[in-house]
């Protein structure tokens, strides 16, 4: 994958054209897709995504970091994006957050920085919290990571995940097609949307994308929850202002429970802040990151 040098508040290049996961890693609940880009020496980071979307959330933030000097990971969770999905397939986040501990070893990452989406950040909380995983940093973004969650939608769906299943497959696209873009709020160019809705558009697609919503558990989160203030690293929390799918007021309780968390809110950007506010999100990161050459003390704690 080859880092572009577009400014990544705004990109008239179809970015369909710039993402690929080129490696695979046969995880126990499925194939995982991933990729790395940026000099092979830089300081690690890895980006973890949320629900419903994949490592493509990532596409104008990944290449950016990497041209700062970072050595970026991404990955598709599995049943997610371009993963395997299957039938019967365990994607809750309870095995997401086991496969994620699992997978830093792979790369053979120690304690790289982490920076994690919705429910990529309960993922990256319960790797770290209850399996040992180690981070150098974690900067959550519009986290899926305090009770209570879950949407009306989310409910419905969970109680008749069968039904949606056999949706016509026009209707569920459409279905598809409006969830995601109500996570945004400034809106999602046309080749975005087609992107971040592609990977749940095929039989396969469809039945997954059902799967991961009525898996999707809160107890996952509040096994959790009361060790958020034994966490010891540095951790900045990032909010879209405009966040109708989690209140932005989430942001502010969640960072009173982490000693030393900042809260950082982005503005004029729902959940999908990643796509919404591509540059003052990465200022926000590069700031609580530092510059690879910066030490690490003189970063923002």
């Amino acid at each position: 994958m080859n880092p572009r040098t577009t400014n990544p508040a705004h990109s008239t290049r179809p970015a369909t054209l710039a993402w690929q996961l080129r490696e695979t890693w046969p995880s126990p609940i499925g194939t995982v897709r991933w990729d790395r880009l940026g000099p092979e020496d830089g300081p690690p980071v890895v980006l973890l995504h949320g629900t419903p979307f994949s490592s493509y959330v990532w596409h104008e933030i990944a290449p950016a970091l990497a041209a700062e000097g970072y050595r970026v990971h991404v990955w598709d969770m599995p049943g997610y994006g371009r993963s395997a999905k299957s039938e019967g397939q365990d994607v809750s986040l309870k095995a997401q957050g086991e496969v994620f501990a699992e997978l830093l070893g792979v790369w053979g990452l120690s304690r790289p920085s982490v920076i994690a989406h919705d429910f990529g950040g309960c993922v990256s909380l319960r790797a770290h919290l209850l399996h040992k995983a180690e981070y150098r940093r974690l900067a959550l973004v519009d986290p899926v990571a305090l009770a209570p969650w879950g949407s009306p939608f989310f409910r419905l769906v969970a109680e008749h995940a069968d039904v949606f299943e056999r949706l016509p497959a026009a209707l569920h696209e459409a279905l598809v097609r409006e969830y995601v873009s109500s996570a945004s709020h400034r809106g999602l160019r046309p080749d975005i949307l087609d992107e971040l809705v592609a990977p749940w558009s095929d039989g396969a697609g469809q039945a997954a994308f059902y799967r991961q919503i009525a898996q999707a558990d809160q107890r996952h989160t509040d096994e959790i929850q009361d060790l958020y203030p034994t966490l010891n690293l540095p951790v900045t929390v990032c909010w879209g202002a405009e966040d109708t799918w989690i209140p932005p007021a989430k942001g502010q309780e969640l960072a009173s429970l982490i000693p030393g968390a900042r809260l950082r809110t982005i503005p004029d950007a729902g959940h999908l802040v990643p796509l919404d506010a591509p540059a003052q999100l990465l200022g926000a990161l590069l700031t609580f990151l530092g510059t690879p050459q910066t030490p690490q003390g003189q970063a923002e704690n």
